[in-house]
């Protein structure tokens, strides 16, 4: 999934928190703030697919169906 599409997850508290969590780490590590920005990159980069994936699985399924070319909500009939 590309980034920009992942944006829209910045509108969900859990995932704000969830960046917090991951800029006080890494500024932990570094020795300095990586800053918000940095921190929000690297998160969506890393952790977002994961994240959507054990938080929001029909959301995360329904992005992956489009990431492939297939029509939402229609299943393949494979009887001969």
């Amino acid at each position: 999934m590309k980034i920009s599409d992942l944006r829209e997850l910045l509108k969900d508290k859990k995932v704000v928190e969830e960046i917090n969590k991951h800029l006080w780490i890494e500024s932990q590590k570094a020795g300095y703030s990586i800053g918000i920005e940095r921190a929000t990159d690297e998160w969506l980069r890393l952790y977002a697919e994961g994240w959507l994936k054990y938080n929001r699985p029909a959301e995360y399924a329904e992005r992956m169906k489009r990431k492939e070319g297939k029509p939402a909500g229609k299943k393949k009939n494979n009887a001969k």
